[in-house]
């Protein structure tokens, strides 16, 4: 049995502000005081405390001197802060992407251990972003936009968009994945005769080395389990100068 692992995350950031108030009281010193140690105005001191101006690092290495706290402890609180303080205004904003994030498979992406599941709709966005190796939902919508991809497609029925931008990055880590060799057209070329070779073997045999021979020539071989709404029985792109992909 698998010993549970306990992660501190707490739903909470103070300001440095905070815990220097704390330090001051404790050692009696007045605000005016540390200020003009420090070599600062009182009106900054007062501020930080009040969380209303930021902690900068020049300052950070005054509070060191000051009370022997060293700066990078300062600054590392005064980042978890501004981080903590980000993530409010995305979960508040949260709301507004609830349509963009219905458009894609995220029980599915579950299912397939891609992220655990999400709690919330804040946290759905989070993992959809960090899902394609986005920063915002812009980002992704432009990446969606400039991927250059050849499909083998049904000239019937249109495929969702968001659903195939979800097979390709399944299909790019994957990819990933394989260690391939620099593309080499002509022993591609070769790859393919041999793993046409193959088609009397076992299914997992033929797949298996079917990669093998690929990945030697630089073309990762991704096989992955299809998605609702998509009509593709293929599609072929470069993941880098020196690798290309195939995903069936």
């Amino acid at each position: 049995m698998a010993t549970p692992v306990y992660e501190y995350a707490p739903d909470y950031a103070v300001p440095p502000g905070w815990i220097l108030e704390e330090h001051l009281e404790a050692r009696g010193i007045s605000q005016a005081e540390f200020a003009r140690r420090c070599g600062r105005s009182p009106k900054l001191i007062s501020e930080i405390i009040a969380g209303k101006a930021r902690l900068e690092p020049k300052t950070a290495l005054q509070f060191e001197r000051v009370l022997g706290v060293d700066a990078g402890v300062w600054l590392g609180i005064e980042s978890k802060y501004q981080i903590y303080r980000m993530r409010e205004v995305e979960a508040a904003s949260a709301e507004a992407y609830r349509t963009w994030i219905e458009r894609f498979p995220v029980k599915e992406l579950v299912t397939r251990e891609c992220f655990t599941k999400p709690q919330s709709e804040a946290e759905a966005l989070t993992k959809l972003l960090t899902f394609f190796a986005v920063g915002s939902v812009e980002a992704c919508t432009g990446q969606f936009d400039r991927a250059k991809v050849a499909y083998r497609h049904s000239a019937s029925f249109k495929s969702d968009e968001a659903m195939v931008a979800t097979w390709l990055r399944l299909g790019e880590l994957e990819a990933e994945r394989q260690d391939c060799a620099n593309y080499d057209k002509t022993q591609f070329r070769r790859a393919l005769s041999a793993i046409r070779g193959l088609t009397q073997e076992p299914i997992e045999t033929a797949r298996r080395r079917a990669q093998e021979i690929a990945n030697a020539a630089g073309v990762a071989l991704a096989i992955v389990k299809p998605l609702p709404r998509i009509r593709l029985s293929g599609a072929a792109w470069w993941f880098s100068p020196q690798k290309a992909v195939i995903q069936l």
